[in-house]
Formats: structure tokens, sequence, C-alpha cells
């Protein structure tokens, strides 16, 4: 009997391996590893700084391609990460079925791929928009993998660091088009860089246990609900005013000012609701889809702006 048992085991254990050799990785999969969500967010920033930087009437190639360049960098960098990260995604739920973490894609095919995207990318905005605009997208490229995402592991700064990356995008749109970093440029990089640690530390507040099953060094994680709660207030405090200096590049007009007014009081007040919410969770939720509706409709009114002041 015991025999048959430990046969019936042997069978069974070579039968999962197998299933597992046989499992190939999926066009989904691979598209999955770069992160499409996070890309085309980070293409909605760039093409409104583009927009803004044309004053409504962009070259329609330099556009194009400056987009397809951004998009390939950013891609690279989400490859990376989860190239990088495989270990500990492992450990979340939400990230334990990630291609490169079960195997499908091989950490081997995920570093090369992310190279690839990257150089080409890169390329692309050298040749087709303008040298800068490649730096620009190479430090974005650095800070998120080879600085934010090991700080992950160390440090709950790791929010704020990561912030440049996310900021770089609207710069390269501007600096496609311009080719110099001024006043304008550098606001657009402040405003996002101030946008995102509400954005992600509402999701850290969200995805705790699972940070911590990770062992992810995550604000949430090391000190608690309520130190997080007072850091995305100051840091949304700071953000309503930055966001309303964009006023006076002089080609927004007011509409933005009084669109993106509105949109800013209510995030300070949403953030403030958080020091007396009975449920953190839920609140953590509310802000972080506000967050994105907050960043759409900045673009949204930078362009219909620009048009209104431009047409």
């Amino acid at each position: 009997m015991d025999q048959q048992v430990t046969m019936q085991e042997s069978l069974n254990t070579d039968s999962s391996l197998q299933a597992q050799r046989v499992e190939k990785a999926t066009w989904r999969d691979y598209v999955e590893m770069t992160k499409p969500g996070i890309t085309m967010s980070n293409m909605m920033t760039t093409f409104a700084a583009l927009w803004l930087a044309s004053f409504g009437f962009p070259n329609w190639k330099l556009a194009i391609l400056t987009l397809i360049g951004s998009a390939l960098v950013i891609m690279s960098g989400c490859t990376l990460n989860n190239f990088y990260d495989r270990d500990l995604d492992k450990k979340m739920v939400r990230t334990k079925n990630r291609a490169v973490a079960t195997g499908r894609i091989s950490a081997r095919s995920a570093l090369l791929i992310g190279i690839g995207l990257l150089l080409a990318g890169l390329a692309i905005l050298a040749v087709y928009a303008n040298p800068l605009a490649a730096v620009w997208g190479l430090i974005g490229h650095i800070f998120y993998v080879l600085i934010y995402t090991p700080l992950k592991r160390v440090t709950t700064l790791n929010t704020v660091i990561g912030g440049v990356s996310g900021a770089v995008p609207p710069v390269i749109g501007w600096v496609a088009v311009t080719g110099t970093m001024d006043f304008a440029a550098w606001l657009l990089f402040l405003i996002l860089f101030l946008w995102q640690p509400p954005h992600f530390l509402a999701l850290a507040m969200m995805k705790t246990e699972e940070y911590r099953a990770g062992e992810l060094q995550m604000l949430p994680v090391v000190k608690g609900f309520a130190e997080t709660k007072r850091q995305m207030f100051l840091w949304g405090s700071v953000l309503f005013p930055a966001s309303l200096l964009l006023f006076l590049h002089g080609s927004v007009g007011y509409v933005y000012l009084a669109v993106m007014g509105v949109m800013g009081l209510i995030y300070v007040v949403l953030l403030y609701q958080g020091f007396h919410t009975k449920d953190d969770i839920a609140w953590a939720k509310k802000l972080f889809g506000y967050s994105i509706l907050y960043l759409t409709v900045f673009c949204v009114a930078i362009v219909i702006s620009t048009m209104v002041y431009h047409y």
C-alpha cells in the first residue's frame, strides 16, 4: 500500500512538473509585463505637455514618434521592474501570477526585452525628437529601475524618490517641442512629482498586508496609517497651489485655472477627511480613484484650455 501511495505521489509530481513545462507564455503575458495601464497614463501626461508646448498646433509626426519613443522607454522600465522584483512578486497575491514570477517568461527573456525596449525608445527620441528628450527618458528610466525599484526593499522614501520617474514623461513631451528646460518644463515636472505621493500611498494603504508579506518598506507598513495620511495631506496641500502656477505660463487660460482650482480644492478636502474617517481602506480607495480622475482632468484641462486660448 505504501509503495502504491509513493508511486501515485511520484506520478502526480511528474504530471505537475510536466504541466509546468508545457505551460508557455501568451501574448497577453508579454503585454502585461510592460504594464500597459502605467504606460498609457504616462503617455497622457506626455501628450498634454507636448500639446501645451506647441500652443495647440503640434507637429503630428513629432508628436507620434515622441509618444512611441516615450512609451518604449516606460515599457522597458516596467519590464525590468518585473525582472528585478520576480522574487518579491511570488509573495504577494496580486503579483504572484505575473509571467516572470511564475517562470512563464524567463528572467533572461525579460531582461533582454527590457534592454531592447529601452534602446529602441531612446533611439527614437534622440533621432526624431532631440537628444535632450532622450536624456530625460534615460533619467526617468534610471530613477525607476535602478533607484526606486531597489529602494522598495530598503526605505519608505522609495515612493518620494520614485516620483522623479513619474514626473519625467511631461518633461519629455515639452522638451521634444522646445528643446529647452525652461520654467514651464520644471513646473510640469513639479506638478507630476507632487501628485504621486498621495496617489501611490493610497494604493499602499489598500495593499498594506500584501506589501508586508512581500517585505517591502512602504510607509503604511513601517509607519502606520496615521503617518501615511499626514504625509499624503502635506503633499496634496502643496500640489494645489503648484498646479495653479501653470496659469502663469499664459497658454492655458482661465478655463484651466477654474477647473484645476475646483479639482485641487476637492482633493485637499478629501485628503483632510482622511484624518476623521472610520474606514481607512474605503477612504484610501476613494482617494486613489479621485487621484486618477484628477490627473485625467489635469491633462484634458490643458488641452481644452489651450485650444480655447489659441483657436
